[in-house]
């Protein structure tokens, strides 16, 4: 092999691991295809990249010969869809900086690349499945339950906690998982409410499925469609819509299961927890959530800080200009200030965006639209559903605007 080939196929096999591990962590494909047309031109070389939630298709051509018709080289990927990793994210973009800025060479950033592979530790997997329960507990004041819907809810997504554990490791349960867990939860729920004491059971079931609920997906497919990245935005918002239908499925399933063995709790209508719990709650959620999007130490309180700060300006713009609006403004604080952390301590923007939007996120008004569907009640799914694409459309919007308020310098 020439000295030429070789360099070229170092060059591309870093692009590529740069991808795989890109996708993996999360990255939706308007700023996964930014970052590696950027690398890549770094590096000297063109390459045309089509990413989207299952897959990744690269063709490389040396820098100069971009018009050629026939690239030198064209890599087809196979994955499974990404979750959301900040701290091996924030590990990706170091070593791509490095490469780039010539204080790491290729072989090494490469084998950097490929280390960050590694399975999470027993401790992380344990420290997931208790972050499952406090997100569900936090969820759970917001939506202004009362002490017993608050324990039985927390217990519940433990519950699905360990569920998530063990289908890590079984396929068949892996596919059905949500339509399982949503069964589960709502037929345990139902029971207690029934035979143990009343429950604010509608809360209780969406509160411990928090979780699972696609409100990201959704907000990344829109804003992938917003941005003309068709084939990503159509298959994510497919694959969203595939989720939310297998846990209104195990829901509703569950609901009539119950009715058919006689056993219906009576409506409960207990005093919900105080004002300082929500907050107590709200802050309990953020410290989940910086676990479940695997942030580092050092990103633990800014993680926190974010998720409180896009749900304080939801309420401020809500209480003033209705829930859309209210929205709206969060998008546009949080996109405008994970720009400015990007730019100033060049780190990526996502250790804002993503925790500072995951309580915005409209997975829940989803499954109730669903919901009412499945229990043939048309006109008020139909109605929940207008109200799930008007806050799609303003959390878009208002990162979109976050863009352009503040332009992002970093594609991450």
């Amino acid at each position: 092999m020439s000295e030429a080939s070789a360099s070229l196929k170092a060059r591309v096999g870093f692009v590529i691991a740069l991808a795989r591990r890109l996708h993996e962590y999360g990255t939706a494909a308007p700023r996964l295809e930014e970052a590696i047309g950027k690398v890549s031109a770094r590096l000297g070389l063109a390459c045309d990249v089509l990413s989207t939630p299952t897959s990744i298709v690269l063709s490389f051509a040396e820098r100069g010969r971009e018009l050629d018709a026939v690239a030198d080289i064209t890599q087809v990927i196979r994955l499974a869809p990404g979750e959301v990793n900040l701290r091996r994210l924030c590990a990706v973009d170091q070593i791509a900086d490095r490469v780039i800025d010539g204080s790491l060479d290729l072989t090494t950033g490469y084998r950097q690349l490929l280390e960050l592979g590694r399975p999470p530790s027993r401790r992380t997997r344990w420290l997931t499945v208790l972050s499952f329960g406090l997100a569900s507990a936090g969820v759970a004041t917001l939506l202004k339950v009362s002490w017993i819907d608050l324990l039985v809810a927390a217990c519940l997504g433990w519950l699905i906690g360990l569920m998530a554990l063990a289908a890590e490791r079984r396929p068949r349960l892996s596919n059905s998982f949500e339509a399982v867990s949503a069964l589960l939860v709502t037929t345990l729920a139902t029971v207690f409410a029934a035979y143990v004491m009343p429950l604010n059971l509608k809360a209780v079931v969406l509160a411990s499925l928090i979780v699972l609920m696609p409100g990201m997906t959704l907000t990344t497919a829109v804003r992938e469609l917003s941005t003309q990245h068709l084939v990503s935005g159509i298959a994510r918002m497919a694959g969203a819509t595939a989720t939310l239908l297998k846990l209104t499925f195990g829901a509703v399933g569950a609901t009539q299961l119950c009715r058919v063995l006689g056993i219906v709790p009576e409506a409960a209508l207990l005093p919900p927890v105080p004002v300082w719990v929500e907050w107590l709650g709200l802050f309990g959620g953020a410290l989940s959530f910086a676990v479940l999007f695997r942030s580092a130490p050092r990103d633990g309180l800014l993680v926190v800080l974010s998720v409180m700060f896009g749900y304080a300006l939801t309420r401020l713009g809500g209480a003033q200009f209705g829930p859309e609006f209210g929205v709206f403004i969060a998008g546009l604080g949080v996109g405008a200030v994970s720009n400015l952390y990007a730019t100033v301590c060049q780190r990526p923007g996502a250790v804002i965006r993503e925790p500072g939007i995951i309580l915005l996120v409209p997975g829940s008004i989803g499954f109730r639209s669903l919901s009412f569907v499945f229990e043939r009640d048309v006109f008020l799914g139909v109605d929940t559903a207008f109200l799930l694409v008007a806050i799609l459309v303003s959390l878009v919007a208002g990162l979109l605007f976050g863009d352009l308020l503040v332009p992002p310098r970093r594609s991450l």
